[in-house]
């Protein structure tokens, strides 16, 4: 069988049994009712405002990019994250995470490897950045304890999942900088683990650490450095800013810091590798609506929905008028990204 096969199976697997847990005790009659009390002029915003993300993760991604070429457009590099988003929100196995890369690197001429390892430092990177915001609101906890009521053993769960999440971005970090600095000796260790593969995939595997390891030289530069620890919490502020327009069209007035909670808790969700993110966003959101904010269980479950359709439908109408102009189909960048997928054991 497959690895692809295997792997599709087990995520369509988790995201069945999220979604039984996100559908559990729902009364489709009253959470409906919730949708037609909807602002229209908030709701107008989070529709333009869904893209914000792919804007600001373009502009961060310049100062990976900049390494290996001077120059990448600011439309492809936008392009190729609408593009790898909506394959990821329409193809199971998280493929669109290895199309964002290839296709800027295809479409700028540049070595797959190294943009490949640029998601990596991506994704840790938002690690890290939530982490800190998290821990800013719990260490912040004794100010705003009397206005924000939230039970005990929900702080305690809170509290759990950010040193979990802290802890696999330490061990990630920790693990790319090694690789940075010890480079020879990881090449040799990557030489010996791939030696049990042919020749052709194992020279192929070591060419891609190779390429990935170089595309970490942008930590000489302080200043580099520093700008996209500064643009990783534009990132995620804009996202939660989104969040914040979304509770505004729902007409549920909660402070913006409040919401730092609900956007680590969907980040989880969203992480959890499952075909356009189905089953884990949407249990981790309506378990974050009612546990912090007291909402009803049914207006949680109807708001959920909302939020998640409008991303999916928006970003891949994105990502299909990309595709359109650049004379590509879903279904071609969906093969290269499962090609590579393939040729790396690791994906």
């Amino acid at each position: 069988m497959k690895k692809s096969t295997i792997r599709t199976g087990v995520m369509v697997i988790i995201s069945a049994v999220l979604l039984f847990f996100f559908f559990k005790g729902v009364e489709w009659k009253e959470a409906l009712s919730y949708l037609k009390n909807i602002n229209a002029i908030y709701f107008i915003l989070m529709v333009l405002l869904t893209p914000l993300h792919l804007l600001t993760r373009s502009l961060r991604w310049h100062f990976l990019l900049k390494q290996e070429k001077k120059g990448v457009s600011l439309y492809s590099r936008f392009a190729a994250n609408a593009v790898g988003f909506t394959v990821t929100m329409l193809v199971p196995a998280r493929i669109g995470e290895v199309v964002r890369p290839l296709f800027l690197a295809q479409k700028e001429n540049m070595r797959k490897g190294y943009v490949l390892g640029t998601i990596v430092v991506e994704r840790i990177f938002d690690l890290f950045t939530m982490c800190t915001i998290l821990g800013v609101f719990l260490i912040a906890k004794p100010l705003y304890e009397s206005f924000f009521p939230v039970e005990a053993d929900i702080y305690s769960k809170l509290y759990v999942w950010g040193y979990v999440s802290l802890g696999i971005a330490v061990l990630l970090f920790a693990l790319i900088l090694a690789l940075f600095f010890f480079r020879k000796k990881a090449l040799r260790l990557a030489k010996a683990l791939l030696k049990p593969f042919s020749e052709k995939f194992a020279s192929k595997a070591v060419e891609i650490v190779d390429d990935f390891i170089q595309g970490l030289k942008f930590f000489h530069s302080i200043k580099d450095l520093s700008f996209y620890i500064l643009l990783s919490f534009v990132v995620w502020l804009g996202i939660m800013f989104f969040y914040w327009m979304f509770f505004l069209a729902f007409k549920v007035s909660v402070p913006f810091f409040f919401l730092v909670p609900y956007s680590f808790m969907v980040m989880v969700g969203a992480s959890i590798p499952t075909p356009g993110m189905v089953g884990g966003f949407d249990y981790f959101s309506r378990l974050g609506l009612t546990a912090f904010f007291n909402i009803n269980s049914n207006q949680a479950f109807g708001m959920t929905i909302v939020i998640h359709s409008l991303q999916v439908v928006v970003t891949c109408l994105i990502g299909y008028a990309i595709l359109w102009k650049e004379g590509l189909s879903l279904l071609e960048v969906k093969k290269i990204g499962e090609k590579k997928a393939n040729e790396v054991p690791l994906l």
